[in-house]
């Protein structure tokens, strides 16, 4: 039952994931690294979503049981805590506003994936196993590409 919550709730923060990159590359098309390279990025997280879907059934997930749903992703409302009041003022700042909020998706994403391999490791799951050594560095290398925009950007648009 718990590698069935585990994967559920992957495959939901994982589709979160996805959102946030395509909604990210749309809502900031006129930065080409960001717009093209989001883009690539989804890639590996829909996959990772048809992958999770494809091993749910072994646990007992039927695909109408993995939601998708979820908080809106990119929402930019000032009830957001995660962004800041002035954002829709300022695109730089809306910027660093999204890539924060897909740099905190991504590090839950993650950490999902540690936990999910640990426990295919405690139920010598190979299947399993090999799924999460493949993509959990697929989604690092995505929170990294997050947090590396992050420390170049907020430079030249905090210090104006």
């Amino acid at each position: 039952m718990g590698m069935a919550v585990a994967l559920g709730e992957l495959h939901r923060s994982e589709s979160l994931l996805l959102r946030e990159l395509l909604a990210l590359g749309e809502r900031h098309r006129d930065e080409p690294e960001v717009h093209h390279v989001a883009g690539d990025l989804a890639t590996w997280s829909r996959e990772h979503v048809r992958e999770l879907a494809a091993t749910a059934p072994r646990y007992g997930l039927e695909p109408e049981d993995l939601s998708e749903d979820g908080p809106e992703p990119l929402g930019g409302t000032r009830g957001d805590p995660g962004e800041p009041l002035d954002t829709r003022s300022d695109p730089d700042l809306l910027l660093l506003a999204d890539l924060r909020r897909l740099y905190r998706t991504a590090a839950g994403v993650s950490l999902d994936w540690e936990l999910l391999g640990q426990g295919a490791q405690a139920l010598a799951d190979t299947a399993l196993l090999a799924l999460t050594r493949r993509c959990h560095p697929q989604t690092e290398r995505q929170m990294n590409w997050a947090d590396g925009m992050l420390r170049a950007l907020s430079r030249q648009v905090l210090s104006r």
